[in-house]
């Protein structure tokens, strides 16, 4: 057992699953509290952009899906309307044409196409040292941000009116939000896969939600869950042979039944 973690792969692996759990935890309640699921899918896809077009030009995937899932990001906060089904509908238009330019640049890449389930369904167990340092970076901007700007963003996430009166930057604060989800999509992104990003946004704020109704405790307890399942996740896939992504999410979504049926189990007893 202890064998297996004087790989380089497998450490890189282990560092990568820690460092996606932090980001989860420290954004997924936000997102969760928003009701924002939907738009990090979007924005998610969208990376798959930047994925091609860093591909064409030959420079490290992970820059360009930075750079273009930021940008998405930041247009969506400044064009954010105020009727729902018009968001819905703009996110669908970056979402689909995130994915149609990825497919494009990767086509027209002289050479051999990249294997593209690796970025729709990830490989943490493929991670190189090299990304684990702009994750590492990735995750320092994201929790030194959350930290200096904890209320605002608790403020806007519990009740966006109430911030208002209080003449809080409500739309900076979205902005800000929506840029640092997209860094965390993009640390997700090595882990589970750009169509597995929900999943592990939201699963581990799943499960602390049962256990608290406290906002820092719901954060701490996601990325303590988040670890939990990630390293679980990346075990079964390394001894069993499974999918690393898929594996990482199945072992979320059993925790989370698990948690679900435990506390029916209670309330019936009780």
């Amino acid at each position: 057992m202890l064998n297996i973690l004087s790989y380089e792969f497998m450490q890189n692996a282990i560092l990568a699953g820690i460092m996606a759990s932090i980001v989860c935890g420290l954004i997924g309640p936000f997102i969760v509290s928003k009701k924002m699921v939907f738009i990090s899918g979007g924005l998610s896809h969208t990376a798959f952009g930047g994925l091609g077009i860093a591909y064409w030009l030959g420079i490290n995937p992970l820059y360009g899906a930075t750079v273009f899932v930021l940008l998405a990001a930041a247009l969506l906060g400044f064009l954010k309307e105020d009727r729902t089904d018009k968001n819905d509908l703009f996110i669908g238009v970056l979402w689909a044409t995130g994915v149609a330019i990825g497919i494009v640049f990767i086509h027209i890449t002289p050479g051999y196409a990249p294997d593209l389930m690796t970025f729709l369904f990830g490989n943490i167990l493929t991670v190189p040292r090299s990304d684990i340092f702009v994750s590492f970076i990735l995750v320092m901007i994201v929790t030194l941000s959350v930290l200096i700007f904890f209320k605002g963003f608790v403020a806007i996430a519990l009740d966006e009116e109430y911030a208002k009166a209080r003449k809080l930057p409500v739309r900076a604060l979205n902005i800000g939000l929506l840029l640092l989800t997209a860094l965390s999509i993009v640390t997700l992104i090595q882990v589970v896969g750009i169509i597995l990003v929900i999943a592990l946004l939201t699963i581990p704020v799943a499960i602390a939600s049962e256990l608290s109704a406290n906002f820092k405790q719901i954060m701490v307890i996601s990325i303590l869950l988040g670890i939990l399942i990630c390293l679980a996740g990346l075990f079964v896939s390394y001894f069993i042979e499974f999918p690393s992504g898929a594996s990482i999410v199945l072992v979320g979504g059993a925790l989370l039944g698990i948690v679900k049926g435990s506390k029916k189990l209670l309330e019936i007893r009780n």
